[in-house]
């Protein structure tokens, strides 16, 4: 039968790309009872990226809840799939060893095995003794501990590919190979197109879901509806050495990132694949479209100091002769994190690509996930850290690519010691003020593509950092800037937080719609509010002004942009709405802290005090000569402002602000203050702290929902109120004043681990680490139930005692917010 007669005129889904991913989404949605599927592939199953993959299948390594979920569920997903389809995988759990060679990563992955036992993951520490027990064939020198997991193991992607392939048959999916997608059809619909086809080589297929799962071609197929997946293909390379008597094929995985190699058996020889730290991207102008099976001529000088590296920790790969030596294609975002969900400029179009060399382990827990969005229309994890809506034109860039890719894969196997940062790809935006805070001596940091500053080293002084687990002694300055608010008065710059002017004649009814909070109220007012899905999930967590009648400013968090603005644009329809993203032609100034109000009285005539110009309100306002939306609201716990400045005009408000702040006693303060005094208040922060699998009720925010009003989520909300659930966030503190916390260390109470620390920073007006954590037990969580445990939290390893609290620690009345 020809391709064509194999196609049919209509699917409710269609996936595009027939390597372990698009198999494994099939699979999941024929489980899911969405067996009206079509899977399109241009050449046969796994011949892009999938049938030269390595095969790992190791679980270790994320302090992601839902990357450890992923992985873990694949790995029970390989070993059972077999006795479904008839079909191996090749799964065998030989196990795994990580090798440590420093202090640093001992720090980091001690942390690691900690968060991943907590979720099921069965990993011991073990000696240089230990590990040449289970890897004889490693020389042990150089290295000081290593992490054991037995579980981990080992797959064949092409077995599984097709075993996952024949499952989803068996439930009725069809598979078409030989014929490629040209584009996808889309039709107008309300403030975002929808999808309603695909056109193929061998005709049109009608459909209300299109799945793009062609991997390193994920970008190309994208760009042509605007899609933004800014994956970019990079050189890969793996060896396998000649027979090797003796090895044992069910050794385990060896994995010494220091030396930038991993290892195991494989037909009689050794495997010896590389992570190098000078990569190459590939193909920057496209993939082409023959590319299958294809192999790429390898850099020989390029790679032979990492290849010398990595061979030289198992020394029997030196003699043995190569059988192979290949070098193939593998596609890396510029953040080391899928690209997966609905495209925020598309209904209907889903992605699942840029899985970063991870894509064989990740692929049974991905495919479920991405089934199970499509056919209920939620996912059932955190998705905020992979959503494809993060990402932004200017990723696209070719230079952006190249450089970025560059980095990223030469950093897969680098130690996440607190204080590294990535390099390229910085500046694409500028802050207004940016002149003015690097003379204050910034410490920049790149926040969603913007330059901002994390702390300042003090006017004319050049900021210095080296990255570690311990204190620092720019930790001075960032306790300098925290107390300037707490006691004083500071300036920061948050020029890059996601700004929207909405506007038109059902404005207003749009956002109170939306909002579970009452936005559409009182002119020159602003509300903190969160916008749910129907399940009471929260999709955004933000502040919306009513600035006139059906005139709105909507704020979000910079790492959210892509998603608040899709997800309004989807809640439109036939509305009168129009939204303005004036994120890059808006500064936002805040000044903060107890002597806030005299320093911006200095410069107004405006009557800023408490009776004239209460808390939450909005107003526009000159300020040293310069019209600006003056807002009274804080994100740090104290009296405080936000200024909302025309771009050409925020530079000379700054100065204005620090001469006249100079008697009061101004500072200007980063981003590292800001995250240690909204914790000390338990302010959230959307992605971090809080994210969609979280209700209001859960995350302690119903206080911002208005159940007068008629908004998506508003039955979840009320069924939560009679049924609370058994989890919970809280505060944490550490009692001991010298440990730091940097998220996801394990909570225990009565030394039963019962959470995890989901955001944390060091509290110095608390006089300890702090930060916010969730909870989960077998009853709903209450103040009593907290006061009856005695808690800890899992340092790297080290118990610390703790306090923990529904209400903020600091100022739990907000006195101070009001002041």
């Amino acid at each position: 039968m020809s391709a064509a007669q194999q196609l049919p005129d209509r699917a409710r889904v269609v996936i595009i790309g027939g390597g372990v991913i698009g198999t494994s989404i099939a699979y999941h949605l024929a489980h899911e009872g969405v067996t009206d599927v079509v899977l399109v592939e241009r050449d046969r199953l796994t011949s892009g990226t999938t049938w030269h993959a390595a095969g790992l299948m190791t679980c270790f390594g994320t302090t992601s809840e839902t990357l450890t979920s992923i992985r873990l569920y694949s790995r029970e997903l390989f070993a059972r799939l077999e006795a479904e389809t008839g079909l191996a995988t090749g799964f065998r759990p030989v196990g795994l060893v990580e090798a440590v060679g420093d202090t640093d990563r001992l720090e980091e992955y001690r942390r690691v095995a900690a968060f991943q036992r907590r979720l099921g993951l069965e990993v011991d520490e073990i000696s240089p003794r230990e590990m040449a027990d289970l890897f004889p064939h490693a020389t042990m020198d150089g290295l000081i501990a290593g992490f054991h997991v037995p579980g981990d193991g080992r797959v064949n992607p092409v077995d599984l590919t097709m075993s996952l392939a024949r499952g989803a048959k068996n439930l009725g999916v069809r598979f078409v190979e030989g014929v490629t997608v040209g584009d996808v059809i889309t039709r107008p619909d309300g403030a975002l197109p929808r999808v309603t086809g695909v056109r193929t080589s061998a005709g049109d297929i009608e459909c209300e879901t299109v799945v793009n799962c062609t991997g390193m071609w994920a970008r190309q197929l994208g760009e042509r509806h605007g899609v933004v997946i800014p994956n970019q293909a990079a050189e890969h390379y793996y060896l396998i050495t000649d027979t090797i008597e003796g090895l044992d094929p069910n050794g385990p995985v060896f994995e010494d990132p220091a030396n930038f190699g991993y290892y195991r058996e494989e037909g009689g020889g050794m495997m010896v694949g590389l992570f190098e730290p000078e990569a190459a991207a590939w193909q920057l102008d496209g993939i082409p479209d023959d590319f299958s099976f294809g192999t790429i001529p390898p850099d020989w000088e390029r790679m032979a100091p990492a290849l010398e590296a990595a061979m030289s920790r198992v020394p029997i790969t030196l003699d043995a002769g190569v059988r192979t030596f290949f070098c193939g294609p593998e596609s890396f975002t510029p953040d080391r994190l899928p690209a997966v969900g609905e495209a925020p400029n598309l209904q209907g179009y889903f992605v699942a690509a840029g899985l970063n060399s991870v894509g064989i382990l990740s692929s049974g827990g991905l495919g479920r996930v991405v089934a199970q969005w499509i056919s209920s229309g939620r996912p059932d994890v955190d998705v905020t850290g992979i959503d494809v809506a993060r990402f932004m034109p200017h990723q696209l860039e070719r230079s952006y690519r190249r450089d970025r890719v560059t980095e990223v894969l030469g950093k897969t196997y680098a130690a996440h010691t607190p204080g590294i940062e990535l390099q390229t790809g910085r500046g694409t935006f500028v802050s207004p003020v940016h002149d003015e805070m690097v003379a204050a001596g910034a410490k920049l940091k790149d926040v969603s593509g913007w330059e901002s500053a994390d702390w300042y080293a003090g006017d004319g002084q050049t900021p210095h950092v080296t990255p570690s687990w311990g204190r620092q002694p720019w930790f001075d300055q960032w306790e300098a800037e925290h107390s300037a608010i707490r006691e004083g008065v500071g300036l920061m710059d948050m020029s890059f937080m996601a700004t929207f002017v909405v506007r038109g004649d059902d404005a207003g009814a749009v956002l109170e719609r939306v909002s579970a909070g009452h936005v559409d109220g009182d002119i020159d007012r602003i509300t903190y509010t969160q916008w749910l899905g129907p399940d009471g999930g929260i999709e955004a967590d933000l502040t919306v002004t009513k600035r006139g009648e059906n005139d709105f400013l909507v704020v979000a968090s910079d790492t959210a942009h892509g998603h608040t603005l899709a997800w309004l644009r989807r809640q439109i329809g036939a509305a009168d709405v129009t939204i303005e993203d004036v994120t890059e032609s808006t500064g936002q100034l805040n000044v903060q802290g107890p002597r806030s109000r005299e320093v911006l009285q200095a410069l107004t005539d405006t009557d800023l005090a408490n009776e004239a110009f209460p808390f939450r309100t909005a107003r526009t306002l000159t300020i040293a000569g310069v019209e600006a939306l003056c807002v009274r609201i804080t994100y740090v716990g104290e009296l405080g402002y936000e200024l909302y400045v025309p771009r050409d005009s925020t530079a000379a408000v700054w100065r204005a602000l620090r001469e006249e702040g100079t008697a009061y006693g101004i500072r200007p303060v980063g981003l590292r203050a800001l995250g240690s005094l909204r914790l000390e208040k338990a302010y959230r922060d959307y992605g971090h702290d809080i994210d969609n699998t979280d209700t209001v009720g859960m995350a302690g925010l119903g206080f911002a929902v208005d159940l007068d009003t008629d908004f998506i989520g508003r039955n979840a909300v009320v069924a939560e109120r009679e049924h609370a659930r058994h989890d919970k966030l809280v505060q944490v503190l550490l009692s001991d004043p010298v440990p730091l916390m940097f998220g996801a260390e394990v909570l225990l109470r009565d030394g039963v681990a019962v959470g995890d620390v989901r955001s944390a920073s060091y509290g110095w007006t608390l006089g300890g680490a702090v930060g916010i954590a969730s909870v989960a037990a077998d009853r709903p969580i209450t103040k009593a139930w907290l006061d009856e445990g005695v808690w800890e939290v899992d340092v790297a390893g080290t118990r610390v005692p703790a306090a923990v609290s529904l209400r903020p620690l600091y100022d739990p009345t907000s006195a101070r917010v009001r002041a």
